[in-house]
């Protein structure tokens, strides 16, 4: 009678060479020679599941054919067998990890890969909570397919971190739900890194005749065109995006002006029963927490839409979770990848040109205005602001409401 030992060594001799269903067969047939407890000693040799070797024990029994393939050969599987996959047994699996994984999801500004910091076990755990059987093995599975990938602490260190900066997230993430439910628009907005404007050198690389490379300034001294500021605003419901090419300042005033020219656009029209507009941005910057002029500029707007702007602010230090970062700049980044930005133009084409398989689709402007910077903002115009604090960290979380007439 043969062992286990012998059973393995020649089903590793065997395996590479037998296809699915010779494998079953020839399991089936080591177990009835070694009748009585052969299932069980073929099952432990191989690996090879119990049910699965019955099943070649009934096959070769009835000598029969599962189907026959369309070229006649015979099928090794039923058409449409195997075992289907969570995602296919739990149709609601992928949008509660979605949502899971989310809230703190972050990346960086100019790659389009997506990281997550919290543990596949845990998450795993979470979706069990709710009622979906998974194993954190099959949750990093889906992770991946999902297009994020697991990283070491140097791409996620950030400094000090704030004590609330988890609960500021959960917080936006939930503001972010209560507008889309309500009809609400929630946009998230930043400026992009500024570019020098001629024929510099541009990162990356572009296909290109062999030996012709495109030829480019060999020193990168800021040009009579000087630099560009592109600044955006992502619709985080919608997968669109607005972007304004300032050449002037990046100040408070141009921040705002571009949401101006994103809801004359874009917003209108699509939010046209809105009745408040929700604002996610860094907290440092032209629209900054603690700007005066981005906030007495959302005043000036609020007041002309007549519908007020709630905005919430990522804490210090996690400027790259900001949801524009990686949905909508990183892909920007990659469409212009080794071309030279030779002038203003191009910068817009380039930018109004960049789409993704996802739907991403992005609208861009050259604002032309004369944005001055280091404006002052008085106490007395501070004063006047229409301005409510959340109780929740009223510095980062506030809603600016219509003045009164005559104000």
């Amino acid at each position: 009678m043969k062992t286990e030992e012998q059973i393995f060594e020649q089903y590793a001799l065997l395996v590479d060479q037998l296809d699915e269903r010779a494998r079953r067969i020839w399991a089936a047939s080591e177990a009835l020679t070694l009748g009585y407890g052969g299932i069980a000693l073929v099952s432990r040799a191989t690996g090879i599941a119990p049910s699965t070797v019955g099943k070649g024990i009934r096959e070769l029994r009835t000598n029969s054919q599962i189907g026959a393939r369309a070229d006649g050969r015979a099928r090794i599987r039923t058409a449409g067998g195997g075992r289907k996959t969570k995602v296919q047994n739990d149709k609601g699996l992928l949008e509660a990890l979605d949502r899971l994984v989310e809230p703190t999801t972050r990346g960086d500004p100019e790659s389009a890969l997506r990281w997550t910091s919290k543990s596949v076990r845990n998450l795993a755990a979470e979706l069990a909570a709710e009622g979906h059987t998974i194993s954190f093995r099959t949750v990093s599975t889906l992770l991946k397919q999902q297009g994020y990938s697991l990283q070491g602490n140097r791409k996620t260190l950030e400094g000090k971190q704030h004590v609330d900066r988890d609960a500021q997230f959960q917080h936006i993430a939930a503001a972010v739900v209560a507008a889309h439910v309500g009809g609400n628009p929630a946009i998230s907005v930043d400026t992009k890194k500024k570019e020098l404007v001629g024929n510099y050198k541009n990162r990356g690389l572009e296909w290109q005749a062999k030996g012709e490379p495109v030829k480019v300034d060999s020193h990168d001294f800021m040009g009579e065109l000087g630099r560009a500021s592109p600044y955006g605003v992502y619709d985080i419901g919608d997968n669109t995006g607005w972007v304004s090419v300032g050449i002037s300042g990046d100040t408070g005033e141009f921040a705002v002006n571009t949401v101006r020219k994103w809801w004359q656009a874009m917003g209108v029209e699509r939010y046209e029963n809105a009745t408040q507009i929700l604002v996610t941005a860094d907290c440092g910057g032209s629209d900054g927490n603690r700007l005066r002029l981005w906030k007495l500029e959302l005043q000036k707007l609020v007041n002309e839409l007549a519908i007020s702007i709630k905005v919430c602010h990522t804490p210090p230090g996690t400027s790259k979770w900001n949801k524009i970062e990686h949905r909508m700049f990183s892909f920007i980044s990659l469409n212009w990848r080794g071309k030279p930005l030779v002038d203003y133009r191009t910068i817009v084409e380039l930018i109004g040109a960049t789409k993704t398989t996802t739907g991403l689709t992005i609208r861009c402007k050259l604002d032309t205005g004369e944005y001055m910077r280091s404006r002052k903002v008085s106490d007395a115009e501070m004063g006047a602001i229409n301005i409510t604090h959340d109780t929740f960290h009223g510095e980062w979380n506030y809603t600016i409401h219509p003045q009164l007439a005559g104000v």
